[in-house]
């Protein structure tokens, strides 16, 4: 398709170097938001931020993530892949440069919105790479592999980063983005794609789309990012930035709907095939933000990133794995049962951990997360590869199913994390509640416990009042930290359901498609019998009246 490179034969040499691009373009694609993510408790102090500011780190990154692939693709198959790639990664450096000196929340913003904004380019091109590296009866392996390896980002992150932070706090972190992004411009610059072709794309309402449908994103991103700690109803501004995001996102879609050439073709992207591709990719990113409400729920408990480092090597094994299993099975005749395969892992692991307790260690949540983070990859390339099969159809809603597809995969995150922070915090209030409204002093077991925890501060405190009052606040902590974790169970309850619901719901799909097409197949041979039989002429035994 115009914009893609070609796809000639190359020596073996060579195709293991377009792997290694590949994989180097991708991880540096995720790397940067993976850093931010797993750190940002720590970048929180470093730039002297509270806990709602730095919220705004992941949301500028995919306000332009996604605000930036409606003319990507164009741009790329009118002016070519590299062209634009190489002037946003040059422009990605310069910001994150110049922000190893700004020092401020501001600056750190606009070098997550700087990687946005190349971010969804270095996807494609990793993508690109690692296609070179396959023949062609393989390449639906190579789309899996080049897929996935920006899935591997985040685990990773999370593994080596304490390392980062020890070396120079955020600093640190920033030097490695930096490194990486200068390493993947070395590599591109070093190992060229083979040409492509090219066409004119552009038009002057593309633009105007653009310009209502970016702002709109922008702020259902903000929205979601900010809306569970402003809270929902308590923020009038929140209501505000919704309703301003609706409105210019239909205004845009309504532009779209009407263009004889659109940018968003509205009609392909509301038959009940798409539709049902991109409400199963968000259904999966929703409940996929498990793995985010596992890490919180340890946080919660008061451990580190560092004592959950042998946590984070599970998942990554499990990342890898799923990658590898799904891209040797990968066969866009059972693309379904991989989704549902997928699914039911995904539903498995959310139940494991639906019953920890305040006891629960990392170690006890080994075989959930390995389940999940097995999942999280092995859907990822079935579900790429459904689309491209309706795209390759019609090529001219690569824009629509591109703009889709990331905005599934990163809006779905944003919504995750927010109904993911909204039940639990809601929960949490209501077991907390719950909880102290039946501890009274009147209970020996509640004294007893009230006691034990004043006698702990009897070499500190010498006022028995003063102790009784820290026994109870000691007691109050622990009615805290329980439920906590009944509210975390809670959410890992409500993703499993999702999980088994959604499961559901693609097999009766898949099972009243496979009754459709065999009723059609049925009906199709007796229907052209009936029809051969109309038009054949029918003849007497006796000559008609005419021929007499």
């Amino acid at each position: 398709m115009p914009g893609s490179p070609s796809t000639p034969e190359h020596s073996t040499p060579k195709r293991v170097a377009y792997f290694i691009v590949g994989l180097i373009v991708a991880l540096t694609g995720g790397l940067g938001n993976g850093l931010v993510t797993a750190n940002i408790l720590n970048l929180q102090g470093a730039l002297g931020a509270y806990a709602y500011q730095m919220q705004w780190l992941p949301a500028a990154y995919v306000m332009t993530i996604v605000s930036m692939n409606l003319l990507l693709v164009k741009f790329r198959q009118q002016f070519g892949l590299r062209l634009f790639t190489e002037a946003f990664l040059i422009l990605y450096a310069l910001v994150t440069f110049a922000h190893l000196y700004a020092n401020t929340l501001s600056s750190a913003i606009a070098v997550r919105a700087a990687h946005g904004m190349v971010g969804g380019a270095l996807g494609v091109l990793g993508l690109y790479y690692t296609l070179q590296a396959f023949p062609a009866k393989h390449r639906l392996k190579g789309v899996v592999l080049g897929l996935g390896f920006a899935q591997l980002a985040l685990p990773l992150a999370r593994i080596f980063t304490s390392e980062l932070l020890e070396l120079g706090e955020w600093h640190g972190l920033y030097l490695f983005e930096l490194g990486m992004c200068l390493l993947a411009l070395g590599c591109v610059l070093a190992l060229k794609l083979p040409p492509g072709d090219r066409m004119q794309t552009f038009e002057p309402l593309d633009f105007l789309t653009f310009i209502l449908f970016a702002p709109g994103v922008a702020l259902l991103c903000a929205v979601l990012a900010q809306g569970r700690t402003a809270w929902w109803m308590d923020s009038q501004w929140v209501g505000v930035c919704l309703a301003a995001s609706i409105l210019l996102i239909v205004t845009a879609l309504a532009i779209e709907h009407n263009r004889t050439r659109p940018l968003l073709n509205t009609r392909w992207l509301s038959t009940g095939k798409i539709a049902k591709l991109f409400l199963s990719v968000l259904l999966f990113r929703i409940v996929l933000s498990e793995s985010t409400g596992a890490v919180g729920f340890l946080q919660a408990l008061g451990l580190n990133t560092d004592q959950m480092q042998n946590l984070f090597v599970v998942v990554l094994l499990g990342s890898v794995a799923g990658l590898v299993v799904s891209a040797i099975t990968i066969n866009p005749a059972t693309i379904h049962r991989s989704l549902m395969f997928a699914l039911l892992l995904i539903a498995a692991g959310a139940l494991i951990d639906a019953h920890a307790t305040s006891q629960t260690r990392p170690a006890n949540m080994y075989v959930s997360q390995f389940l999940l983070a097995f999942g999280g990859t092995y859907f990822l390339g079935p579900t790429m590869v459904a689309g491209m099969g309706a795209v390759i159809a019609e090529p001219r809603n690569l824009v629509s199913f591109s703009v889709m597809f990331t905005m599934t995969q990163n809006l779905g995150g944003l919504l995750g994390a927010a109904i993911v922070g909204t039940i639990q915090t809601a929960r949490e209030k209501y077991h907390s509640s719950y909880l102290v409204e039946h501890l009274t002093l009147l209970d020996p077991n509640v004294a007893a416990r009230v006691q034990s925890g004043a006698n702990a501060y009897g070499g500190v405190l010498t006022d028995p009042v003063l102790r009784s009052a820290a026994g109870v606040a000691r007691l109050g902590a622990a009615a805290t930290r329980e439920a906590n974790v009944l509210a975390y169970n809670d959410v890992f309850l409500m993703i499993a359901v999702v999980a088994i619901v959604t499961f559901l719901w693609m097999l009766v799909s898949q099972c009243w498609t496979s009754i459709t097409t065999g009723a059609r197949r049925l009906v199709g041979p007796v229907h052209d019998a009936q029809t051969a039989m109309s038009i054949v002429p029918i003849t007497n035994s006796e000559p008609s009246n005419d021929r007499k």
